[in-house]
C-alpha cells in the first residue's frame, strides 16, 4: 500500500481524496496555486506544496511541477480526480517513466476512449450498443449527407476529440446540414486543435443514463448500475439522480452486465463511466469517461461503497473488496451541482464568501471547499459544491433534497440554489418525466 498520495486536482474533490486517505492511513499531498494558497484542500491535507500562478496551464495541468511535487515530497502514486490531467495518457505515461503510480486506468485505455471514434468502434467490437451513425469520421459534405441519409434525419455531428458540448451541432434535414457541418469543423479545431467530426442519428427525447463500472485490471469488473444525468444545460449536467427513474430492473441487469463484461474483456483498471443515450427501452453508447465521475456520490449511496478507497486498493495491486452479488441497491440518491453563478444567465460570479452554512440531517452530504471568509477564485470551474440526498425512496430524497437546499446559506455570491428550488416544484421533476432537452426547454420559457 502507499505511504504517501498526492492530489493533482482543487476544490471539493481534492478534499473527497484527502478524507478517503485519511481513512486508510494514507499521508495525503496537496498541490495548489498562488490562488488556491488559502483553499481548504490546503488546510486539510499532511502537505502542501505550491505549483504555479493562478492560470492551470502553469500549475494545475503542469506536468513536470507535479512530478516534481512528488519527488520533493516523496509521494508514491497521485490521484487525478476529475478535470485537468484526470484522462491525459500522456500524463500517465510520464508518470510511469518516473515510477510513480496514477490512480487510473492504463494509458492505452484512456488514449481509446479519449477519440470518440476509436472508442464506438472498440465499444461496438465488445458487444456494447451503439447510436446509428458513420463508420469513423466524416471529411466532407458530400460524405456527410451521404451518411445523413442513410440513418435518416435529424442527424448530430461531433467532434472526435469533443467535449462539454463544443463541436457538436443538429441538423434537422439536408438543407441545414452544410452550415452544421461547417460549424462543427470549425469549433472543433478552435476548441480541440483537431476539426474531425462524425455523424450521429439525433434521437428526440432520450435521456442520458450512465453506468458505473469498475474493473480490477486483472480481467475481473463489475458494474454499480445506473445515474441518470439527464437534467443539462447546454450538454453540461446539472443533477444526476440514481438508480434512474425510467430503468427496470431488467434493463439494469442486462445494459450493467454487458458493461462489466466489456470493461472485464479489455482489462481496465478501476473507475469509468459508460454512458448511453437511452429512448424507448433501447442503449445507445456515446462514450466512456475513464475516472471518476463529478456525480460519484450517489452511486456510492445507494451502495454504501467508497469509490476512491477502491480505486486506491486496485491502483496499489489490492483486490476490490466486492463482487457483482454483493452489489444491493438501497433507496433513492440525488446530487445537484451548486455553482457560483447568476441565473438566469449562468455568468460565473466569483467573490468573497461571507455566510457559509451546510446542511445536515438524516440522508444529507455537503461535498464542498467553501468556508466562511473563503474567496472563491475567478480562474476556475463555477462549481462550489455538491449536496447529496439519500433517502428509501425516491420521494423521500426529493423531500430530503427540498428540506437541505432551504437549510443551505451561501452569502456573498449568486449562486444555482434557486434554479433547484424553483426545479422542484416541478411535476415533471417530481414524477422523473424528463429528458436530456427538458431543461433547456423549461429555461426557455421561463427566462426568454
Amino acid at each position: 500500500m502507499f505511504d504517501k498520495i498526492l492530489i493533482a486536482n482543487r476544490g471539493e474533490i481534492a478534499l473527497r481524496v484527502i478524507r478517503a486517505c485519511r481513512e486508510m492511513g494514507i499521508a495525503s499531498v496537496a498541490v495548489h496555486s498562488t490562488a488556491d494558497a488559502d483553499a481548504m484542500h490546503v488546510r486539510m491535507a499532511d502537505e502542501s506544496v505550491c505549483i504555479g500562478p493562478p492560470s492551470s496551464a502553469q500549475s494545475y495541468l503542469s506536468m513536470p511541477a507535479l512530478i516534481s511535487a512528488c519527488e520533493i515530497t516523496g509521494a508514491q502514486a497521485i490521484h487525478p480526480g476529475y478535470g485537468f490531467l484526470s484522462e491525459n495518457a500522456q500524463f500517465v505515461q510520464m508518470l510511469e517513466d518516473h515510477d510513480i503510480t496514477f490512480i487510473g486506468p492504463r494509458a492505452e485505455h484512456i488514449r481509446i476512449m479519449g477519440d470518440k471514434i476509436t472508442a464506438k468502434d472498440t465499444m461496438k467490437a465488445l458487444g456494447v450498443p451503439c447510436v446509428p451513425g458513420s463508420e469513423g469520421g466524416v471529411s466532407d459534405v458530400d460524405e456527410a449527407k451521404r451518411v445523413a441519409a442513410e440513418i435518416g434525419y435529424p442527424v448530430i455531428i461531433k467532434a472526435t476529440a469533443g467535449g462539454g458540448g463544443r463541436g457538436m451541432k443538429v441538423a434537422q434535414d439536408e438543407t441545414g446540414l452544410e452550415v452544421a457541418f461547417r460549424t462543427a469543423r470549425a469549433e472543433a479545431k478552435a476548441a480541440f486543435g483537431n476539426p474531425d467530426v462524425y455523424i450521429e442519428k439525433y434521437l428526440q427525447r432520450p435521456r442520458h443514463i450512465e453506468i458505473q463500472v469498475f474493473g480490477d485490471g486483472q480481467g475481473r469488473a463489475v458494474h454499480l448500475g445506473e445515474r441518470d444525468c439527464s437534467l443539462q444545460r447546454r450538454h453540461q449536467k446539472v443533477l444526476e439522480e440514481a438508480p434512474g427513474p425510467a430503468i427496470s430492473p431488467e434493463e439494469r441487469e442486462r445494459i450493467g452486465r454487458i458493461c462489466a463484461d466489456a470493461v472485464a474483456r479489455i482489462g481496465y483498471a478501476g473507475a469509468g463511466t459508460i454512458e448511453f443515450l437511452y429512448e424507448d427501452g433501447e442503449f445507445y453508447f456515446i462514450e466512456m469517461n475513464t475516472r471518476l465521475q463529478v456525480e460519484h456520490p450517489v452511486t456510492e449511496a445507494i451502495f454504501g461503497v467508497d469509490l476512491v478507497r477502491q480505486q486506491i486498493l486496485v491502483a496499489a495491486g489490492r483486490p476490490m473488496e466486492f463482487q457483482q452479488d454483493d452489489l444491493t441497491i438501497n433507496g433513492h440518491a440525488i446530487e445537484v451541482r451548486i455553482n457560483a453563478e447568476k441565473v438566469p444567465g449562468f455568468s460565473p460570479c466569483p467573490g468573497k464568501i461571507t455566510q457559509y452554512h451546510a446542511p445536515g440531517g438524516l440522508g444529507v452530504r455537503m461535498d464542498s471547499a467553501l468556508y466562511q471568509g473563503y474567496s472563491i477564485p475567478p480562474y476556475y470551474d463555477s462549481l462550489i459544491g455538491k449536496l447529496i440526498v439519500h433517502g428509501r425512496d425516491r420521494n423521500e430524497a426529493l423531500a430530503r433534497l427540498s428540506r437541505a437546499l432551504g437549510e443551505l446559506i451561501v452569502d456573498g455570491v449568486d449562486t444555482t440554489v434557486p434554479l433547484f428550488r424553483a426545479l422542484l416544484e416541478e411535476p415533471d421533476i417530481q414524477t422523473g418525466n424528463y429528458s436530456i432537452h427538458w431543461l433547456e426547454r423549461w429555461l426557455e420559457r421561463h427566462y426568454g
